[in-house]
């Protein structure tokens, strides 16, 4: 018989903030643009998305899931992707300017 018990536990605990969602049960097509949305029809998507995740207790824990798998779909915690992508571009900005600062040096130098 096999031995399960070295075998890792689940990983459900980096996961349950999902059940707590504001947005489940909600239709996935708020929080993900159809093919060749924009203007006017996307913004509008976008905030009505938005306002599902500002009334959600897990707000916080969707966008740092969200920026930490750098999830390139879909309005996530209240963030659209062009808002995670420019606080992606605004993190990357900030290492290479505290590396040029410091002479560049990096731990293995």
């Amino acid at each position: 018989m096999a031995d399960f018990s070295r075998l890792p536990g689940p990983n459900a605990d980096l996961w349950d903030w999902q059940l707590l969602a504001a947005c489940r049960g909600v239709d996935s097509s708020l929080f993900f643009h159809p093919e060749g949305e924009r203007g006017a029809a996307r913004s509008a998507r976008e905030n009505s998305a938005k306002e599902v995740c500002m009334r959600c207790p897990v707000r916080a824990q969707c966008a740092a899931h969200a920026l930490t798998v750098r999830e390139p779909y879909g309005v996530w915690g209240g963030l659209t992707e062009d808002e995670r992508e420019e606080l992606m571009g605004r993190a990357r900005n900030r290492l290479v300017s505290a590396s040029a600062s410091s002479g560049g040096a990096s731990p293995n130098n």
